[in-house]
């Protein structure tokens, strides 16, 4: 059973002869929300007029870090330096913008199932993403009620190092009152699987774009699913394993 091979894995990695999750850190865009071909839509529309030459898939590696991060990283490698800070702030305004003009995204197929059964656990719930999108965010009372109130957010507000840094992660213990022992982490994307395991959290990894598995095993995911509904559906399974290795 490939959830019991990954928590005795994560045990013997982490010297610890048991685990018992008290705390889910869970990123929002392409884990919460299926909203990341958006972003990936408005930021390539965003540095295509700026003259930066990119591919669209390409935004799909970046998500987790913060915008100024990533107008930064494209910066220097079309123009070899970083953008002013009144740059950044008039590029993601930009950006904010354009991603709006989109269609309204959509929850994700299974997310709002594997948070209820994180909460059916007792497991505390925390918002651990790189975006400060607010016509998303202000979304989340309405579409998971009591899951993440504002108490319970980390965004790229409240970090001075987005992912792969596990500083978000370790903001989101901090509100959960967990450590990494006690921490199970959940994102789509290399960037965040990369912070979660940095973290020391237990992290879990979701195929829900076109970025491959295979990245998310690389990036140190102690277990990928193929879909965000494969993982509700498998998540009570690996909570009871958890129970069974205390």
């Amino acid at each position: 059973m490939m959830e019991q091979k990954a928590i005795a894995e994560y045990l013997r990695r982490r010297d610890l002869m048991s685990f018992a999750p008290s705390a889910a850190l869970i990123d929002m865009d392409g884990t919460l929300y299926d909203s990341m071909p958006l972003h990936a839509q408005a930021w390539h529309r965003l540095m295509m007029e700026q003259g930066v030459d990119c591919t669209l898939d390409e935004f799909y590696m970046y998500e987790g870090r913060t915008g100024a991060s990533t107008i930064n990283l494209l910066f220097q490698r079309a123009f070899g330096r970083d953008a002013s800070p009144e740059e950044v702030a008039e590029l993601y305004h930009r950006k904010t913008v354009y991603f709006n003009e989109l269609r309204k995204p959509v929850v994700m197929p299974g997310a709002q199932k594997m948070v209820a059964e994180f909460l059916s656990h007792d497991i505390v719930t925390v918002l651990v993403t790189g975006s400060g999108q607010h016509s998303l965010i202000d979304r989340l009372s309405e579409d998971y009620p009591g899951a993440f109130p504002e108490g319970r957010r980390v965004t790229s507000r409240d970090v001075s190092h987005g992912k792969p840094h596990p500083e978000p992660f370790f903001k989101g213990m901090e509100l959960a009152g967990a450590s990494p022992e006690n921490s199970i982490a959940v994102d789509n994307a290399p960037m965040g699987v990369m912070a979660g395991a940095a973290s020391g959290a237990f992290t879990i990894g979701v195929t829900t774009g076109p970025v491959p598995r295979q990245a998310l095993v690389d990036a140190g995911a102690d277990i990928v699913y193929d879909s965000m509904p494969e993982m509700a559906e498998r998540l009570p399974l690996l909570l009871n394993f958890f129970k069974t290795s205390i």
